[in-house]
């Protein structure tokens, strides 16, 4: 089982591929490397392809600690080291664009491209952190009753009828999250910092996509960030999906994607 131990963590990652550009995942909140399966099928004839568990999430070792994205930017290039990697191109979903977009700023020399799945750039309204507050809190109360894993996946993944085997997939995966990496991971999002006014620090070609149907992160929060990043490349708009494009509409992210890595890689 590759573990690397990375900033007092063990970060459990997956290396595949071959190509001279290598292309680093970082997943959204509640999933784990494993959402990227269709982009990295799709990209290991020509591209390394690494994808990592973020802290409190997937078979990653957390020391238990708290902890928020500019750590886990630090982790993803603590992974990069390990890996003898110096520069990526590095697609974020959601939580994972967030901490993309603070590794492209703290360590600017090690990002190639940015790939930005159904995330945004600022923090979150009062009415979306109260939502995300009674999450948590409920999840510490009573833990992962059905009705709230039901509407985390409706709104991640989208309807039951149209993805029963993803419900099936990540159902399981969801409710052995402990109390503790849930109620870690939320103030990871909560706790985040507004970096609206620094995306014109980030120079490097991006490259935006976002479900039309995200109610999470609405696809107009996409938008801004395509014309805010003075290098975005296009906004890939994936008609019918939720917040989890790539995984439930790759058939629509990834020809971009891949045509975004011939041309900026």
């Amino acid at each position: 089982m590759p573990i690397a131990q990375i900033n007092g963590q063990g970060i459990f990652y997956e290396d595949s591929g071959v190509g001279e550009t290598a292309v680093v995942f970082l997943h959204g909140f509640l999933m784990d490397h494993t959402m990227f399966a269709p982009q990295v099928a799709a990209l290991t004839p020509r591209y390394r392809s690494v994808c990592f568990d973020a802290r409190g999430f997937g078979q990653t070792e957390w020391d238990g600690q708290p902890f928020n994205l500019y750590d886990t930017a630090a982790d993803c290039i603590g992974l990069m080291e390990h890996l003898g990697i110096d520069r990526a191109v590095l697609v974020g979903m959601s939580q994972g664009g967030y901490a993309a977009l603070r590794t492209a700023l703290t360590y600017p020399d090690r990002v190639q491209a940015l790939v930005l799945m159904s995330t945004r750039s600022g923090i979150d309204e009062d009415e979306v952190k109260a939502i995300y507050r009674d999450m948590r809190d409920t999840w510490q109360a009573v833990g992962p009753i059905d009705p709230l894993i039901e509407g985390l996946l409706t709104g991640i993944i989208g309807p039951k009828e149209a993805h029963a085997d993803l419900w099936a997939a990540w159902t399981p995966r969801w409710k052995s999250r402990s109390k503790e990496q849930i109620f870690h991971a939320m103030n990871n999002l909560l706790d985040r910092d507004d970096i609206d006014h620094r995306l014109a620090e980030i120079t490097v070609p991006v490259l935006v996509t976002h479900g039309e149907e995200d109610g999470g992160i609405p696809i107009a929060l996409g938008e801004a960030l395509h014309r805010d990043l003075p290098n975005s490349q296009g906004l890939v708009r994936v008609p019918g999906a939720a917040h989890a494009a790539n995984l439930t509409h790759s058939h629509i992210v990834n020809p971009p994607l891949l045509a975004f890595l011939e041309q900026s890689a």
